[in-house]
């Protein structure tokens, strides 16, 4: 249901460009489930690419939710309850300014390009990564209730 939620969640915010939610979950369903998020984000990854095609565009993302959910598993879980908004929100926006970064070495491999190839491809896409990563940083005032609204679901389903 996680992933399927992420999915819906990115078609209705698709009419804005790199604004989402994606990162914002990754980072929640990390606090709760920590090894078994990894369930719902390539539920989400593969539902991305049955309903819009297995295509070269795809292929990043077998790794580059991952790369989110392994900052958030590297993170204290014993954090003060006051920084941690902040801290998580740091990260889901780290994630979005990166994230050209992040693709580009697939993108390389996969149309040849060289290192000065792959650099100018960043440079390319850093407008839309500045608003991918502020997005994502002021998005990330959801993930501490939609992970609290997560363990309370967990605790009332059992």
């Amino acid at each position: 249901m996680l992933g399927a939620l992420m999915y819906a969640s990115k078609l209705v915010l698709e009419i804005l460009p790199n604004v989402h939610l994606l990162g914002v979950f990754t980072v929640a369903i990390t606090l709760v489930y920590r090894k078994k998020a990894l369930y719902p984000i390539y539920i989400y990854v593969f539902l991305n690419g049955f309903f819009s095609g297995f295509a070269t565009w795809w292929i990043p993302y077998l790794y580059i939710w991952t790369i989110l959910w392994g900052a958030v598993m590297l993170l204290p879980q014993d954090m003060p309850k006051k920084i941690q908004p902040l801290v998580y929100m740091a990260v889901c926006a780290a994630h979005g300014f990166l994230f050209g970064t992040l693709y580009a070495p697939a993108q390389a491999l996969l149309f040849g390009l060289d290192f000065k190839g792959m650099i100018a491809w960043i440079i390319a896409g850093l407008p839309w990564d500045i608003v991918h990563g502020f997005s994502n940083f002021f998005c990330g005032i959801l993930i501490i209730p939609i992970a609290s609204a997560i363990r309370i679901a967990e605790k009332s389903t059992r």
